[in-house]
């Protein structure tokens, strides 16, 4: 079983276990769509590719449903600020991801000491989450660095006179994505956490210090964001 389907089978027992609630209130989702979507990309990816001209087709669980996941976290992001943060930081991974592609191509050669996909998907999640900080925007960024660059490397094929079948999405481009997406969501989540106990601790030794401080701490502020906050969508599942 490929590692993206196995870390999504391990991420579904969490969700039923209600061990994802806080995880999944950030990204606007609830247990039951969490769980429809993992289903969606466990069998997608599965499925026959979806033909997009004579040599080019993509692939429903790692390319069409991470795309559309991508999307509706944009469209859901609460504010103008948050959506222009979300396309910076995937503009930026993006940018990261397609250097090192070009310094370590993608073939078995340059496997020293893992497959190089992985290292894209471990420098698309780091990358997304430094330049989204935000759960969401590093989630966006993380996962939309992977699913473009391999668009990009498709379609570059695609121009260069290449004539065979090419699917976005496909093979270990699921993992990478998979992969991508978890750890961003993994740095934002635990060094969110992390500020939010250091700025309660800070109130606590100093009452009165959250007053001097809510400039600094806004609702734009990514991890940094407290659950009462609106961009956090409160401690409620949105429908």
């Amino acid at each position: 079983m490929p590692l993206g389907a196995i870390l999504l089978f391990i991420v579904a027992v969490l969700i039923y276990l209600g061990l994802a609630h806080r995880v999944l209130d950030r990204l606007y989702l609830t247990d039951r769509g969490a769980l429809l979507l993992i289903a969606a990309m466990l069998v997608g990816s599965y499925l026959p590719d979806i033909p997009l001209s004579r040599d080019l087709f993509i692939n429903i669980g790692g390319g069409i449903i991470p795309v559309v996941l991508v999307g509706y976290l944009f469209y859901a992001a609460g504010t103008g600020m948050e959506k222009t943060r979300g396309a910076i930081a995937l503009i930026v991974a993006a940018l990261v991801v397609y250097g090192m592609l070009r310094l370590v191509p993608l073939e078995p050669t340059y496997a020293m000491v893992m497959d190089p996909l992985y290292m894209v998907a471990i420098i698309a999640g780091v990358v997304g989450y430094l330049a989204g900080r935000s759960r969401r925007s590093a989630f966006i960024a993380g996962v939309g660095a992977v699913v473009l660059n391999d668009i990009f490397t498709r379609l570059e094929l695609l121009l260069g006179g290449i004539r065979e079948p090419l699917v976005i999405g496909g093979a270990g481009i699921f993992d990478a994505t998979v992969i991508a997406g978890l750890i961003a969501l993994f740095l934002a989540e635990v060094v969110g956490e992390a500020r939010e106990k250091m700025h309660r601790q800070g109130e606590e030794s100093f009452p009165g210090a959250g007053e001097n401080t809510a400039g600094v701490f806004s609702q734009e502020d990514g991890p940094g964001e407290f659950p009462q906050n609106q961009e956090e969508g409160g401690s409620e599942h949105e429908e």
